[in-house]
């Protein structure tokens, strides 16, 4: 059973058909964003190790969406 509901601006973008990898990749430029502001303000060591995780999925979904573009024209 699914207890999880997006937001309606992510669920928006899965109705209009976006890639996950795309909207992930989205997301997670707002969320670090979010930990860079935070972080720049002096709040903690907190916001910059969530800074480092967030850049290092975001590059994850970088290294994916490339890996699935070459996959799919090597299919032509």
């Amino acid at each position: 059973m699914n207890n999880m509901t997006l937001s309606p601006r992510l669920q928006k973008l899965v109705d209009m058909g976006e890639s996950g990898t795309n909207i992930l990749h989205g997301e997670l430029k707002n969320l670090m964003l979010d930990a860079e502001q935070s972080y720049m303000q002096g709040e903690s060591k907190y916001h910059e190790g969530m800074l480092d995780a967030y850049a290092t999925v975001y590059q994850l979904t970088y290294e994916l969406a490339f890996a699935i573009g070459e996959r799919r024209e090597a299919r032509g």
